[in-house]
């Protein structure tokens, strides 16, 4: 009985020290017993875009075409204290704006002392410089004396360049895009066609060759 029970002791010991051993290759050979990143990490999926993100509205062209000159003279209230827009208006802390649309950017008033930024900026008063200058100054010219922010809303600026060509004319309005047509169904039947899938009858055939009778 003692053999017997020695002999399985020994056997149970052997094959813990067995474990064992096999328990400190692995972690040697695996690093089983850190943690650690893969090499290679998986597929990136890439998810929507960000919430909050500006969404593409109507072009210039679309909003100058739908805009309103009223609703711009309103907004361009804010400009009257240093603006005059009248023909032969004073300059004020800003030049008279009257006919500047589609002029040299930083030389319509002669004699004012516009920045350094503005009148060397180059290019024209076109409807898109327009555009860029109402909405952020400061971006557009950077070292700008104008302390003006500027207008967030594309319809305002819109209509504010309208009321602004108003007063002293200005180029043509750029032509809005046209809308994308849209594709008719593949399957759709022409008006007045009768669809593939039917087919007439003798009966019917021959109603629609008969003539119609005139009373």
């Amino acid at each position: 009985m003692d053999d017997r029970f020695n002999t399985t002791a020994g056997w149970v010991l052997f094959a813990g020290v067995i474990a064992l051993g096999l328990s400190a290759v692995g972690s040697r050979l695996y690093n089983a017993d850190r943690a650690e990143a893969p090499e290679e990490g998986g597929y990136f999926i890439e998810g929507a875009a960000e919430e909050g993100a500006e969404e593409a509205g109507p072009s210039l062209a679309t909003l100058l075409a739908a805009g309103d000159a009223a609703a711009g003279a309103k907004v361009f209230a804010k400009c009257t204290a240093c603006h005059t827009i009248e023909q032969g208006g004073a300059a004020g802390i800003g030049p008279n704006l009257y006919g500047v649309v589609g002029t040299a950017i930083g030389q319509h008033a002669p004699g004012f002392a516009y920045s350094a930024a503005l009148s060397s900026h180059g290019g024209n008063w076109d409807y898109a410089a327009l555009d860029a200058w109402l909405k952020s100054p400061r971006a557009f010219a950077e070292g700008t004396k104008m302390s003006f922010a500027g207008l967030s809303s594309a319809e305002d600026r819109a209509n504010v360049i309208l009321y602004m060509r108003e007063n002293g004319g200005g180029p043509e309005l750029p032509t809005p895009e046209a809308p994308a047509a849209e594709a008719a169904p593949e399957d759709a039947p022409l008006d007045g066609a009768v669809p593939a899938t039917e087919t007439l009858g003798a009966e019917e055939a021959g109603a629609v060759a008969a003539p119609v009778p005139v009373d």
